[in-house]
Parts: C-alpha cells; structure tokens; sequence
C-alpha cells in the first residue's frame, strides 16, 4: 500500500497533539508522490497519487480546524452553572397529613476526571437549596440542604458538535436550619441513587455548554419537638444549564 494512504487511514487514530507532526509528514510526501510515497514510479499514476495525496490533506487540514469532541483519559474538566431541584408531586405524610415541597434554583459546580477515554468520575456541588414544606391543615415550615452527588459518566464519543453522556451514582444530603412555628423541627440526612443524562455542544475546542437532568432518591425522617411524625418523600428532578471547560 503506498505510505500516502497509510498516513491518511491512520491519521484520525493519532491523537490530537501529534497530528501536526502527521500533517507536516503528508506535506513532505506530495511533491514526491510519483518517487517515495508510492511503489509504482510510472508517470501515468503520478497524477493519481498526487491527488490521494491532497485528498488526504485536505482531510487532514478539516479536522485540525474541528473542534476536539473525544474526552481522553487524564482529562479534567469544571462546570459552573445553575440548577433546579424540583421534587416530585406527592411527597408523603408527616403528621397523618399530606405534604408538599416546592422547587428552588441555585448556582451548582461540577469537576469531572476521566479514568478511561469517555469515562469520568464526577462531583456535583451546590449553594444550599431552600424548600418550603406545606403540611396540609397543620402548618408550614422552611428547610435548607445540600445534594452532594458523585457520578460515574460515559461521554459517547462523535463526530459532532453535539456530545450525549449518561451516568449513575451516589447522593448523599443533608438538611439543616430547619424552622417551623409548631416546634423544633429535625429531618434526618439523606443516601440515595442518583441517574443522570444530559449533552454538551462545544463552542470551542475545550468549551462546551451542558444541559443535563438528574433524578435523585432522596428521602427524610421528619421528627417535632423529639417526636418522630412521618416520612418525607422528596425525589427530585434536578434540571441543569451549565458552562463546562476542560483542561
């Protein structure tokens, strides 16, 4: 096989940041094309060669001028953003009656690493999220908490500005400055699964803007004045927009 359709077979498997060594190689080749790049030397297929040739860099020049959408192992990338808790409808009895918790929006931050090419660890972050808790006929109380999740991701590698991952893992949470006027309110902390899907379009070779949704287990045992009176069910879903770079 001549060494021109070698260097461009093998070009898309080199990484990133030897390309232009594979690109300045190609150049070299195809002034020379009817001599050392090919192992016929005849004139006839001189013009073919020469034209495989530009082909493969021209190709080459494209994808240099693309954006970088593989996450390779060893990579880092943050995220700064804004999120939405919204619990589900029916959040459980506290007191024998019926429960409703409202949704909130707060700055949230993430860091990933990536393990594996396309699979990262990551850890989601937040301001503290304040919910308002409604007991139907009995009264009202205001609570804050903390949803620090980790995840597992897979990035699905394309060829596009547009780049899918999903993940599972782990949310821990923890409520505090909780107030009511019926007492002293306490609600326990909180472990549960976390799911999470969402894509990122790249704006550039290392930015890239996310949209991602998170459904966290996340439950508490309610107790007033020391007195345990039920469970509250909260299992949100977490809505994020968020600016993601990586290094």
């Amino acid at each position: 096989m001549p060494q021109t359709h070698i260097r461009y077979a093998v070009f898309f498997n080199v990484p990133k940041g030897k390309r232009d060594v594979l690109l300045i190689q190609i150049m070299e080749c195809i002034p020379h094309c009817g001599e050392s790049c090919g192992t016929n030397k005849t004139k006839r297929d001189i013009p073919m060669k020469r034209t495989t040739a530009a082909l493969a860099l021209s190709t080459a020049l494209a994808a240099l001028a693309a954006p970088a959408f593989a996450q390779s192992q060893g990579d880092w990338t943050v995220g700064v953003g804004i999120g939405n808790v919204n619990p589900k409808s029916n959040n459980g009895t506290l007191a024998g009656a019926p429960v409703s918790i409202d949704d909130n929006t707060q700055a949230i931050f993430t860091a990933e690493y990536f393990i594996r090419d396309n699979i990262g660890i990551e850890i989601l972050a937040a301001t503290p999220f304040k919910h308002d808790v409604t007991v139907q006929g009995v009264g009202s109380a205001s609570v804050k908490h903390l949803p620090p999740t980790i995840s597992v991701n897979y990035h699905f590698p394309t060829q596009t500005n547009w780049k899918p991952f999903i993940g599972a893992g782990l949310n821990y949470t923890t409520f505090f400055e909780e107030s009511t006027t019926l007492g002293r309110l306490d609600l326990d902390d909180s472990w549960g699964i976390a799911v999470h899907a969402g894509t990122d379009y790249m704006i550039s070779d290392n930015g890239a803007i996310r949209f991602d949704v998170r459904w966290i287990d996340i439950s508490t045992d309610a107790s007033l004045n020391g007195t345990p009176i039920g469970t509250a069910e909260i299992d949100p879903v977490v809505i994020g927009l968020s600016y993601v770079h990586r290094f």
